[in-house]
């Protein structure tokens, strides 16, 4: 990923020391795990980022939701897998949240990698975006259509950003 030069030289920079982690990886497991992220993960660890990846960092009998958390406040970059089914998840969605608020409160960085979907798709939460936003919907309480708003401002702001698309390409080559 022609990013990871940038990524590399602001790991070394003095204001690294205030973070743990390099890069932050959002990504639906099922969908990018073992294919795009795998490849990512391995090439940023090969090149010295120090990256987190739930899978790796984690540990047993953790509070996830309290880990994931402070990894994301730990992170200085952000890379988001957009895939078919990553807005079918919550944690995902919510992940989302927290990186755009880095974004605002920190000047954190974030790259999406919009893997077998397009950023319009992402953004307008159209195709499977849509089918996912529909099922959130049924039975929500007023409480949740307005954690399904915030996803849908968050989806929009992200989907704007220059990215990496991932489409038909070997994609150990274009990662």
């Amino acid at each position: 990923m022609s990013s990871s030069s940038t990524l590399k030289s602001s790991s070394s920079t003095s204001n690294h020391n205030s973070y743990h982690y390099v890069v932050f990886l959002s990504f639906r497991g099922a969908d990018t795990r073992k294919t795009c992220t795998d490849h990512l993960y391995d090439n940023l660890v090969a090149h010295g980022i120090h990256t987190f990846r739930d899978d790796e960092e984690l540990e047993n009998g953790g509070d996830i939701a309290a880990d994931l958390d402070r990894a994301m406040e730990e992170s200085r970059f952000f890379i988001i897998v957009f895939s078919k089914n990553y807005a079918t998840s919550k944690w995902c969605l919510n992940e989302l949240l927290k990186i755009t608020k880095c974004m605002v409160e920190k000047g954190s960085e974030v790259i999406p990698i919009f893997y077998h979907v397009e950023p319009r798709d992402v953004g307008n939460r159209e195709g499977s975006f849509k089918d996912a936003f529909s099922e959130h919907r049924k039975n929500a309480d007023q409480e949740k259509e307005k954690l399904i708003g915030d996803w849908e401002i968050a989806l929009k702001k992200v989907s704007k950003l220059k990215g990496v698309p991932v489409d038909d390409q070997h994609e150990a080559k274009v990662i």
